[in-house]
């Protein structure tokens, strides 16, 4: 096994594990994982052909980490999508290596920047992925202020699928739902499995079952099991959007889904003073 620190893509930072389980690629800048092939499947994680790999933008795929706001902020239009996690250089805090699987952690901390931002307390957030057969990610936060705050937070999986129309998602069955295509209007949830038809942005409010992507055009499924977290995001830009985004291919949205682990809107993580919270997920791939 390898793990192996460099620099990738733009001169940033990297670390690549090369391991009998799975293969793999992560860089600091926005604590990020853009890659995870295991043994015997292939790639699992969608990476954009036009993603920036550069200071101060967020990378287009992988895993990126929504913290400490999901989408706009709530009451500072000039603050940036999502927070500030995915764009800041998260500090490698350690690493261990096993014959099943490698595992990281990573540190980002407040700073001077972060407390004249929108969001200005004082935290800490370990985030740790074990990089196996499976894949498991964790973040989590601790509230190193004096009062408590209140945060949002999504592991943004981007996942590889064959063809996004053909696929199935199962384990999101009759549960209520917030579509964002619709402007948030609050729907019941659909009664057999979701599959995409259009553009698709929906937050599923409390906890689920495993989810599953079943993909027959890769002739395997995708389970994602979490821990930690009260709401699910789906979504698929479609070819109307995906035309609008810089970053983006035209055509690229046929071959990923994001499935994200996340606490956003009414069931975000409100934390006293010494306290943390963990959010985890997994990824496990089997084939049909």
């Amino acid at each position: 096994m390898t793990l192996t620190r460099d620099s990738g893509a733009g001169g940033l930072d990297r670390v690549r594990i090369d391991h009998s389980a799975a293969n793999a690629e992560l860089y600091l800048h926005g604590g990020q994982l853009t890659s995870w092939a295991p043994a015997g499947h292939g790639e699992a994680l969608w990476l954009s052909e036009h993603s920036r790999f550069r200071a101060g933008s967020a990378i287009r795929g992988g895993v990126p980490i929504c913290f400490p706001w999901f989408g706009p902020h709530g009451t500072d239009a000039s603050a940036p999508a999502h927070g500030f996690a995915r764009t800041t250089d998260w500090e490698f805090f350690g690493s261990d290596e096993s014959d099943d699987a490698v595992t990281l952690t990573l540190r980002l901390t407040d700073t001077d920047e972060t407390r004249a931002s929108a969001w200005p307390h004082r935290f800490e957030a370990l985030y740790t992925v074990r990089v196996g057969e499976q894949l498991d990610l964790s973040l989590t936060v601790t509230n190193r202020d004096d009062v408590a705050f209140r945060y949002e937070q999504a592991l943004h999986t981007y996942l590889t699928v064959g063809d996004v129309c053909d696929i199935r998602i199962r384990g999101l069955e009759h549960i209520p739902y917030l579509d964002k295509v619709l402007g948030g209007q609050s729907l019941p949830g659909q009664a057999g499995p979701l599959t995409i038809t259009g553009e698709t942005d929906r937050i599923y409010l409390g906890p689920a079952e495993p989810t599953v992507v079943e993909d027959p055009a890769l002739g395997r499924s995708i389970t994602v099991t979490k821990s930690g977290s009260e709401t699910t995001v789906v979504w698929n830009p479609w070819s109307d959007k995906a035309h609008g985004m810089s970053d983006f291919g035209d055509d690229e949205w046929q071959g990923m889904l994001c499935v994200e682990a996340s606490n956003v809107g009414a069931l975000a993580i409100s934390l006293p003073p010494g306290e943390s919270h963990t959010m985890s997920v997994r990824f496990e791939l089997s084939s049909l």
